[in-house]
């Protein structure tokens, strides 16, 4: 008996499962093509024009009696998922593959409930608004760094008294002007410290991290002048090799500095961030000869070497880590 109703479920469950319908993906076990009356040969116009008409024959407010308007409004639902489905060209591609494989039953899950579950949403749309959000972040971080190293230059005593020697005559003339309104203490206070910022804005020049933010910082406009940068790149690399390696020109002052500047290792912003002293140093020395340059870092290193050994602090730093440091195996481990 339990053999006979088995085989009976899938004499039953047998067509469907022919024509590739389960259960919960796209119509059920209806046909999408059928419940709209049109075959897969029709255009996209043919299936609208079909779903209209019978949305209109089916619609829940055309019918009265409680099991009339239950049974067009199941249809009507039944009408408008078929609809759904293949007005648009993706998923109907998909239900179509799912008519012709049968047997693909995990490739028909996978496909229906991706297109389900994931989100309709424009690819280019996020990655446009994702480079746009980190280019705001970025400009104004850029613009908090800038104002905090502006803040501390105005609290160093070297910057403000190089900063209160430019202004002193304006700084004079403010208080002037304004004390004769009565002007406060605090507001002389205050008043100054907007002279000595104003000042080491325009007269110092930050460099590295903290320099001041600009637009073509951002990067958006980095990726959008990239195509001009990387052949800018091309180009001054051409014509390094060809003047400097094969015509053996002299070198100017400034491609010395960028020599000496690839040698120590430094970005741009952290090369310019040095004094003046310390770059004509360098040119002094001819550090831009690669001998040159070698003999000069060793000796840097072997001076580095002596302050760190007759530095106190180093010497128990040395200690510790020669007792206690990592490494040492000890019977208490």
């Amino acid at each position: 008996m339990r053999l006979q109703a088995a085989c009976l479920i899938v004499l039953v469950a047998l067509p469907t499962l022919c024509l590739g319908l389960l259960e919960g993906l796209y119509c059920g076990k209806e046909d999408c093509y059928d419940v709209l009356g049109v075959t897969r040969e029709s255009s996209k116009s043919e299936i609208g024009k079909a779903y209209r008409l019978l949305a209109r024959k089916y619609h829940p407010d055309l019918h009265r009696g409680v099991e009339a308007k239950a049974l067009a409004e199941e249809q009507f639902k039944l009408l408008a998922t078929a609809y759904e489905i293949l007005r648009d060209e993706e998923s109907r591609n998909d239900y179509d593959y799912m008519l012709d494989n049968p047997d693909a039953y995990y490739a028909h899950y996978y496909r229906y409930y991706r297109r389900r579950v994931a989100p309709k949403v424009d690819v280019r749309i996020v990655i446009v608004v994702v480079l746009s959000i980190i280019s705001v972040i970025q400009y104004y971080s850029g613009w908090q760094r800038y104002d905090s190293a502006i803040k501390y230059f105005a609290t160093v005593p070297k910057y403000r008294n190089q900063a209160l020697d430019i202004a002193r005559d304006e700084i004079q003339e403010r208080i002037q002007k304004k004390g004769k309104n009565r002007m406060s203490k605090t507001d002389q206070k205050e008043e100054l410290e907007r002279i000595i910022r104003k000042v080491i804005e325009e007269k110092m020049d930050v460099q590295g991290g903290y320099a001041k933010p600009t637009l073509w910082d951002v990067l958006w406009v980095q990726l959008l002048i990239c195509p001009y940068t990387l052949i800018s790149f091309i180009v001054w690399h051409g014509q390094w090799f060809w003047r400097y390696t094969i015509l053996k020109q002299p070198y100017g002052r400034e491609q010395k500095l960028y020599l000496v500047r690839r040698y120590l290792k430094m970005g741009q912003h952290q090369f310019n961030a040095q004094d003046d002293k310390q770059i004509e140093e360098y040119l002094h020395l001819e550090l831009w000869k690669r001998d040159n340059f070698e003999a000069w870092k060793a000796e840097q290193d072997e001076e580095m070497k002596k302050k760190l050994a007759e530095n106190p602090r180093y010497k128990a730093y040395r200690r510790y880590m020669k007792n206690h440091g990592p490494g040492r195996i000890t019977f208490e481990d």
